[in-house]
This record gives structure tokens, C-alpha cells and sequence, in this order.
């Protein structure tokens, strides 16, 4: 409000009196639904004119350097009258009440506006406009839109300026508790601890839309001999937002580097969830869940817990669809880990021997035929456990793992059985593949103790073929008496040059 309270004290009377004006318009004035001022502001524009010739320029600048003045132009505002939405809406018993009190109406944080009312007056302007606040004789604060206008007739002495004062209390206080509302939801969205996307899914429901229309009712047979399709709805996602949790998990170092590189985060395996994805769209499943694999940006895969759900009142296009993400990649890891355990001897990282069995038992119902088996004992583990200790027997134990699984490969079934028993199952070797796969250990074990110093490492092999229609576990009796023979051969043998030293 361009007062303060300082103006100047109006005419007696309830509300005060127009002057010269016809009774029609002083009605209209004071029937008026809005809060309406007649002020003389001839004083201010003699004290503009005094502050020209004294060389003042700008006197926005002049006024926040010296606030006082703001205060002595204020006071050079005379009020002539007001209407009665005036009284009303600042509590006032009539125009003396309000023009005494109006200390009270225009205090606090109205300097800067009152600040830009004056100077807009001092650039010419014969209107002027502003967003400020005025408080009522009691105390409650209001927010109002103040309208200035020098009226017709008076331009050149500013004797007559009329002022329209809308209360936007309610207004205000509603956009106010809209912006608080939408800081706390930009809040939650930012800073929340899992990884959160906003995209738009609208073109891929245009392009299911279209394959529906064109009679497909097996979408998921439509997807396996049309595969393309799944990539070309993976390029038609928008991504519209993502928040400080994801940056965080995909190491991006902004929003924008991320959104660029959106090709290296969704590749390879996240293809087949997508499609899994678009089978559950086209049921018109509009939120979903599940196990997904994305890839961060350094290349490391990250295992995530996605949650997927269409906007309420978006359900018509889906422009709108909020993602979550949770990193489950240690929870995974666990799991594999537990997993490994389960079919793995920790030593040597080879099958156990609950995996073997079963898998023996697999091969014996099922084949491919032939299946060979190879039966394959550490020699000396006792005499080296007793003289240098057991870590010097696990490391021969690894090292026997490692000679296994180079000479083997990852396709056959090498388990640990025992403390210093292994078993090889070759499933579709015939004996003569068999006797390959015992020359290539031979090769490598001679490589290994060209590598490692101490002891070196000596096996006792034998082997067996089983033939459809045979009995597997009588293989597997035959392959192992092998084996002792060939344990026994090789103590003889030790012993005559130990007798020899």
C-alpha cells in the first residue's frame, strides 16, 4: 500500500467525500466491492521535484540508502476518502480511526514495495501497480494487490489518485501452502534413499495400441518373431526426472550425464526383463515388480529391486510412471555366495560332493551315453600334512583344484569328494576321450610343479567308461579300484627308490 502512518489526517465523516463528483459516482464508490482510496499525492510530486534539482537520478537507489525518506514521502500523502469495503476489511469505525491507526496498517515488510510504488511514479508513470502486505487495526496480517491510477483531469499536479486495494489473503496463503507442498515433494523425491525415475511410457502405449488394433491376441508369441520390437519400445522410453539416490547408484556425476548415457545403464540382460515387462502392459498390469539387472557407468553391473507403477489419473496414456529402484547387488552376491557354498568345496572351488552325487545320478537316468568317469586321488597328503603342516597340505589341495579344472574344463563335473578324492564325470566320452582328458591332467600337473617350489604335486588316476544300458555306479567301483591300483604303483615305486637312497 503506498501509505504510511504518516499521511496526512482527512475531511471529518464516516468514510470522507469524494468532492465535486455526482452522487451517482460517490455511490458507486462507495458501493464498490473492492477496498477503493482517494488520495492527493500534489505534495509528493512537488517533493519529487525538489529532489530533481538537487541532482537525485535514480531514486530507488537514493531511497534504500537513507530508508527515513521513504517515511517523509509517505507522510506527504494526504487521504481524502475511502469506501466502506475499506472500513470493512481493515476494521476501522470510520476514516478518522483508520487514518489515526494506519501505523498499524502499513508497517513491516512493505519497504521494498512501497520502495517500487514511488519509483514507478518518478518515472513518469501515471499508474502504478504492486504485490504487498497491510494488516488490519487488530493485527491480522493481509496480502493485497494494489491498482494506483492519477485520475483524468489531475496528471500534471497529482491532486487526485485513486487506489483499488484487493485482498489476496487467501489466495496467497494458498500458494504458499501449494509451494511449501510442492518443496516437501520434491523433498521426498530428491533425497529419498532408493533410486527413483520419472518417465514417460505414452509412445509405448501408442505402439501396443497399434499392435492390438492389428488383431494380435498372443502378444508374447507376436514378441518372440518379432524381437525388434522389444528394442524399439526400449528407445521410445522418456526419462523425465531422477533424483540424488540414483546419480549416486549409476555413478553419474549429473543428471544430465546420466540421461545421455541411458544406453550404457538399460543394455543386454535388461532386454529380456523388458519384454517380460511389455507382456505385463499388455494385461494391463499398470504396476509391477521385479528383478532386474541395470549397469552402472564405470560397467559394473547392479542388481535392483524395481518397482513400477503408472501416476494416478495418468492411467489413460501413461505419460507419467514413477520407477524405484533399490540395490539389491550385495543381497545377490550373498545369495550366489550361499548358492556356491551349496555345490562347492571351499578349498578348491570345485563341486562338492552333495552336487556330484546328484549329478551322478542325473547322468545315470538320463545319460548322453557314454559317460566316462574319472577317478583321481592326492598322493602323499598325510606324509606332507605331518611333516610341514596342514596349510602346506590345503595349498596342494588348491593346487590340485586348479590342475582339475585347467584340464577339464567348465563342462564337465569336477568334484572334491573327500579329504584328498576326486571325481571327473564326462558325460558323452567314450574311453578314448577319457584317456585324452587323463593325458591333458598329466600335462598340467608337470606345468604346475614347474611353477610352484616344495612339494611337488602327484595324482593317482583311473578311469572308466559306462556304456547305455550299464549300471553307472559299477563304473564309478571300477574307475576308483583303477585308482588304487595306481596309488599302490606309485608307493611301490617310491618305496624301491627310497631303498635305492
Amino acid at each position: 500500500m503506498a501509505l504510511s502512518s504518516a499521511s496526512a489526517a482527512s475531511p471529518a465523516g464516516n468514510t470522507g467525500n469524494i468532492g465535486d463528483h455526482p452522487d451517482d459516482y460517490q455511490t458507486l464508490f462507495q458501493l464498490a466491492p473492492v477496498s477503493l482510496w482517494l488520495e492527493d499525492f500534489s505534495a509528493v510530486r512537488r517533493h519529487f521535484e525538489r529532489l530533481r534539482s538537487e541532482g537525485v537520478t535514480d531514486l530507488r537507489a537514493w531511497l534504500r540508502a537513507d530508508p527515513q525518506q521513504v517515511a517523509r514521502c509517505s507522510a506527504l500523502i494526504r487521504v481524502i476518502a475511502v469506501n466502506q469495503r475499506t472500513l470493512d476489511l481493515f476494521r476501522a469505525a470510520d476514516l478518522d480511526d483508520l487514518v489515526t491507526n494506519l501505523d498499524t496498517v502499513f508497517r513491516d515488510d512493505m519497504f521494498d514495495q512501497h520502495v517500487e510504488e514511488l519509483g514507478q511514479l518518478w518515472d513518469g508513470g501515471k499508474r502504478f501497480t504492486s504485490q504487498t502486505v497491510n494488516y488490519t487495526l487488530d493485527g491480522e496480517r493481509l496480502d493485497i494487490r494494489l491498482e494506483a491510477t492519477v485520475m483524468p483531469g489531475h496528471e500534471d499536479s497529482w491532486e487526485r489518485v485513486l487506489l483499488s486495494v484487493e485482498d489476496i489473503t487467501a489466495r496467497v496463503r494458498s500458494e504458499r501452502e501449494l509451494r511449501r507442498s510442492g518443496q516437501y515433494a520434491l523433498g521426498l523425491f530428491e533425497h529419498s534413499p532408493v533410486s527413483l525415475w520419472v518417465e514417460d511410457f505414452s509412445a509405448i502405449k501408442v505402439l501396443l495400441d497399434e499392435v492390438r488394433s492389428a488383431g494380435i491376441t498372443d502378444f508374447r508369441t507376436f514378441l518372440n518373431v518379432h524381437p525388434d520390437f522389444v528394442s524399439r519400445c526400449m528407445q521410445e522410453i522418456r526419462v523425465l526426472d531422477v533424483n540424488q539416490q540414483t546419480l549416486l547408484m549409476f555413478g553419474a556425476e549429473s543428471k544430465e550425464i546420466l540421461l545421455s548415457r541411458l544406453g550404457d545403464v538399460f543394455r543386454d540382460d535388461m532386454r529380456i526383463h523388458f519384454a517380460e515387462q511389455l507382456i505385463d502392459l499388455w494385461h494391463e498390469k499398470l504396476w509391477q515388480q521385479r528383478e532386474v539387472i541395470n549397469y552402472a557407468l564405470d560397467g559394473r553391473s547392479v542388481d535392483v529391486f524395481m518397482q513400477w507403477s503408472v501416476f494416478p489419473g495418468r492411467e489413460a496414456d501413461w505419460d507419467q510412471v514413477l520407477v524405484s529402484l533399490t540395490d539389491i547387488t550385495a543381497r545377490k552376491k550373498a545369495e550366489a555366495y550361499v548358492e556356491f557354498l551349496g555345490k562347492h568345496d571351499v578349498l578348491t572351488k570345485l563341486y562338492n560332493r552333495a552336487y556330484y552325487e546328484d549329478e551322478l545320478a542325473r547322468l545315470g537316468r538320463k545319460g548322453p551315453w557314454p559317460v566316462s568317469v574319472v577317478a583321481v586321488d592326492l598322493n602323499g597328503l598325510k606324509v606332507i600334512n605331518d611333516q610341514f603342516g596342514h596349510a602346506d597340505g590345503d595349498g596342494l589341495l588348491r593346487r590340485t583344484g586348479e590342475v582339475l579344472k585347467k584340464a577339464v574344463g567348465e563342462q564337465a563335473c569336477v568334484a572334491r569328494i573327500g579329504g584328498d578324492e576326486f571325481m571327473i564325470l564326462l558325460p558323452g566320452r567314450d574311453e578314448r576321450g577319457a584317456a585324452t582328458v587323463v593325458e591333458q591332467i598329466d600335462k598340467v600337473v608337470e606345468l604346475n610343479n614347474q611353477f610352484y617350489p616344495g612339494a611337488r604335486l602327484s595324482l593317482s588316476i583311473g578311469q572308466a567308461t559306462c556304456m547305455q544300458g550299464d549300471r553307472l555306479s559299477d563304473t564309478v567301483k571300477l574307475a576308483d579300484s583303477r585308482m588304487y591300483e595306481a596309488k599302490r604303483a606309485y608307493y611301490e615305486t617310491l618305496g624301491r627308490e627310497r631303498q635305492r637312497d
